[in-house]
């Protein structure tokens, strides 16, 4: 198990610092942005990009690409919502998202305002729905894009520092014990683990809203 996971690391390692972090902003831009996010693993390839990092450096690069790549891909994601959103939600692509999807997006935004920015980041369809919604609200870019960054920068730090920690653990006990890759593995499952309580949690917070529109006024917030 230790030769695997030393192989696969040093795989992902010997790939170029710039490269691998650039391709961890990419996919971090194609998953908050309009609908791809629906499909694109973003959190996954940070992960891994995250167990190469190597020096201070290229933690605090990976970070700050994630950051940016959320913001542009949220940006991008409030433009279409700006002038096309209404179309395309009518759209096939908007009709397979579903219309209740739709809709808890829309009624959570207006009952939350920039906090259903923040806590939409953290949640499947909403984080890549969501910049649509607000593009087609009343809600200021300036909230909108404050709000996201908050929530980009807890999420950017949390993903990178649980990869490149579990790697760094593992490459120091490798030789060591035996059993060095399984607590690689348990560290990222306890925080996929806590990950999902926390999605669950939100989840089940939003779905209060779901069914209830508020005033059509996602600049105020009603509880």
């Amino acid at each position: 198990m230790n030769d695997v996971l030393g192989e696969l690391l040093d795989f992902v390692q010997g790939v170029d610092p710039i490269v691998r972090t650039l391709i961890a902003g990419v996919f971090i831009v194609l998953e908050t942005s309009v609908l791809i996010g629906l499909v694109v693993p973003g959190d996954t390839v940070v992960l891994v990009a995250a167990t190469a990092v190597d020096s201070p450096a290229e933690y605090i690069a990976l970070v700050m690409t994630c950051i940016a790549g959320a913001l542009a891909g949220g940006s991008i994601g409030f433009a279409i919502g700006r002038t096309i959103g209404p179309w395309l939600r009518r759209s096939r692509a908007g009709r397979l998202i579903g219309e209740k999807n739709w809709v808890r997006a829309e009624n959570f935004l207006d009952h939350r305002g920039g906090i259903a920015v923040f806590i939409s980041r953290f949640l499947p369809v909403l984080h890549s729905l969501t910049p649509l919604t607000v593009g087609m609200s009343t809600l200021r870019y300036r909230t909108f894009i404050l709000w996201l960054a908050a929530a980009s920068t807890l999420w950017s730090f949390a993903y990178v520092s649980v990869g490149a920690a579990a790697a760094e653990t593992y490459r120091e006990l490798d030789g060591r014990l035996s059993w060095a890759a399984y607590l690689f593995v348990g560290i990222i499952l306890v925080f996929l683990a806590a990950v999902w309580g926390v999605k669950k949690l939100l989840d089940r917070y939003t779905h209060r809203y779901s069914h209830h529109p508020g005033d059509r006024d996602a600049r105020t917030r009603e509880d």
